[in-house]
């Protein structure tokens, strides 16, 4: 299988115009022998090199994998938001588990965003251009409005975090230049990130500590060898493991090694488009704070400024990655919801897979004696996976982690995975009519 390069996205442009002395170090060539480590890591995305953080960090011997360049999967590709929450609410979480298994949820919500500004500090990684700047929920009904306000004050009550504030209309709409949202609530612990200088940054920093990182080397075979470690096979040699953590997330499926993993998730293609530089009287209408911002519609779109363009993005069940289908679509939606940007021209078009549980929670546990597994972070990856990958080191090493809810005992294939697909599209259409009817 050979190694294909990430896709023409913005994060690849603006990647582009760094001069070659500032650009990060060289990770590594494809593996080219058989080596012997202690802990072996399958994918080169946050998760894969968080771990390998965390076990450069305790003097343990390990390597990474990765079929493609580092961060070539959702960890290049994604809006870079850097969020503390999870697609299930707070006060749905203390309804169903009750109010300590909240509390635990929060603080892992939060940790995860510390564990990114942490990596920025540790490697000084300055040209990510991380931003604290918050995220607003915009609601796009009274109905949507009220629920999101009701889990704030929820959120302030029963957990004492008052950084989730409520935004009036007027707010919402000087602050975004678009009239189409009723309110909004703004969650301070959040901010924005170039994420593909943010996973090649961490990259470099792990290369300059030692840790090798193999490109274009997928792992087509996985097995037990008679002395009980596991061998990982590539084209260009062997790897000789105690443990193994997999870290392939919605792009599994690369190889029949990883697959099983795959059956996890249901893989949501998201899309992304970037307009042209804003104009100055544009620039100074719309999103003002330069926050990320979300929509209360179940068939959410989110959008942010970055580059001096706007960046639009949300998921499209209906298409396939790489294919255009769903580009106008976004495009249409983004004029809609912004009639200022009506002429202005979009130069970036880019998708990928997000990968998506059936509990919209991400996982992470042991599917044996000797491997580990990180993955489904439902569009929260950027902090979520930059903590969990950590985690995952520990459970490889027979520690115990502080997961709550994401801690999972063996693999849980989706129910009917083979129909995933147009159980995802079934799914999408009734949420497009719910969104429509403003139900």
């Amino acid at each position: 299988m050979a190694s294909r390069p990430q896709p023409e996205s913005l994060w690849r442009a603006m990647a582009a115009r760094v001069p070659v002395m500032d650009a990060p170090v060289s990770t590594g060539a494809p593996l080219a022998r058989d080596i012997d480590v202690e802990v072996a890591i399958i994918g080169a995305g946050y998760s894969g090199l968080s771990a390998a953080y965390a076990l450069q960090k305790r003097g343990v011997e390990c390597a990474v994998l990765d079929a493609n360049p580092v961060g070539w999967g959702a960890s290049g590709r994604n809006g870079g938001v850097v969020s503390s929450k999870f697609r299930l609410s707070f006060p749905a979480i203390a309804g169903a588990h009750g109010i300590d298994v909240a509390k635990r949820m929060h603080r892992l919500a939060h940790d995860g965003v510390r564990a990114v500004e942490a990596f920025i500090d540790e490697f000084k990684l300055t040209r990510v251009q991380f931003e604290h700047t918050g995220s607003l929920r915009c609601a796009h009904t009274e109905r949507a409005l009220s629920s999101i306000c009701a889990e704030a004050d929820w959120v302030r009550t029963m957990l004492g975090d008052a950084s989730m504030t409520v935004q009036s209309h007027a707010q919402v709409q000087h602050e975004t230049g678009a009239k189409g949202f009723v309110g909004g609530v703004l969650s301070a612990d959040a901010g924005t990130i170039l994420p593909l200088e943010y996973v090649r940054g961490i990259a470099a920093g792990l290369t300059t500590r030692g840790v090798p990182i193999y490109e274009a080397t997928p792992v087509i075979d996985m097995a037990r060898a008679q002395d009980g470690r596991v061998l990982l096979r590539a084209p260009g040699g062997a790897v000789r493991a105690k443990q193994v953590i997999v870290a392939t997330n919605a792009y599994s499926n690369l190889t029949d090694a990883t697959a099983s993993y795959h059956r996890e998730l249901v893989p949501f293609r998201s899309a992304m488009i970037a307009t042209a530089p804003l104009s100055p009287e544009l620039d100074s209408q719309l999103m003002v704070h330069r926050r990320s911002y979300t929509e209360t519609r179940r068939m959410m779109k989110w959008f942010r400024k970055v580059d001096g363009r706007v960046l639009f993005g949300g998921r499209d069940a209906f298409g396939k990655e790489g294919e255009p289908t769903g580009f106008d679509a976004l495009q249409r939606a983004m004029v809609a919801l912004f009639p200022q940007l009506k002429d202005v021209a979009v130069e970036y078009r880019w998708s990928g897979y997000v990968g998506m549980t059936f509990n919209a929670l991400p996982h992470v546990g042991r599917s044996d004696d000797a491997t580990t597994f990180c993955l489904g972070y439902n569009g929260t990856g950027v902090a979520m996976a930059s903590l969990i990958g950590q985690h995952a080191a520990a459970l490889a090493l027979g520690d115990k982690a502080e997961l709550a809810m994401l801690a999972q005992d063996g693999l849980r294939p989706v129910p009917f995975h083979a129909l995933r697909a147009p159980g995802v599209r079934l799914v999408a259409a009734w949420y497009q009519f719910l969104d429509a009817v403003g139900a």
